[in-house]
């Protein structure tokens, strides 16, 4: 394998305390019910527009009349908060390290908000591991639709057959089938195992390391 591209949140980085510190901060400003983590944990993946549609209806708002009001106010918080309490999983930064070392190209395609996918990469893990950020922007449809993996591979210069895809959610296994690229989804993420397999996650594995086994073959 000549690529990996990988999800951010809950694949790479554990982001869960900087969305619901956002959401929920965002809800507090708006004179709303806040919601639980839990909630924030099953309303992420999908992008900012739709985490706040879930959180409204949650929150107790029957439509979405209030919508672009939240979107204005989550995206000041959260460009505030991106990094709040985020680390990357254990193992993470060893795993990148050694596929630096095999010299396979390095990618991440996020739904969240393009500005601040490529601000807690930077914070996160510095610069020069990475060899393309792409976050939510105008132009590239978010995933599952399959225009990142596709702009990606086509920036980096490699084909299905040399890259995989990294995630950790029911929208990861759907954007690597629709990508037509090998997908490998990781079992510490925003999902569980149970929702994985109901969404038809195809390998999975549980630990950052064993994900030199597929860019090895």
């Amino acid at each position: 394998m000549k690529a990996c591209i990988f999800d951010l949140d809950g694949t790479l980085t554990d982001t869960l305390e900087s969305l619901e510190y956002s959401v929920r901060a965002t809800l507090r400003e708006m004179g709303l019910q806040e919601i639980t983590k839990e909630q924030c944990r099953r309303f992420v993946g999908d992008g900012a527009r739709v985490l706040m549609e879930r959180a409204l209806l949650a929150a107790g708002e029957k439509d979405y009349g209030r919508l672009e009001e939240s979107l204005g106010i989550y995206r000041r918080i959260f460009d505030e908060n991106c990094t709040y309490h985020v680390t990357p999983y254990p193992g993470i930064v060893e795993m990148l390290e050694e596929l630096k070392r095999e010299k396979v190209k390095l990618a991440v395609l996020s739904n969240k908000p393009h500005a601040q996918a490529v601000k807690v990469v930077k914070e996160i893990f510095g610069e020069g591991v990475f060899d393309y950020v792409s976050g939510q922007q105008e132009g590239i449809e978010r995933k599952p639709d399959p225009a990142g993996v596709e702009h990606i591979m086509e920036t980096l210069q490699v084909d299905k057959n040399s890259c995989l895809y990294v995630g950790d959610s029911e929208v990861d296994v759907q954007t690597g089938k629709n990508a037509g690229v090998k997908t490998i989804i990781v079992s510490w993420g925003f999902r569980t195992r149970e929702e994985l397999n109901r969404a038809g996650a195809g390998t999975v594995i549980d630990a950052p390391g064993e994900l030199l086994e597929y860019t090895r073959q």
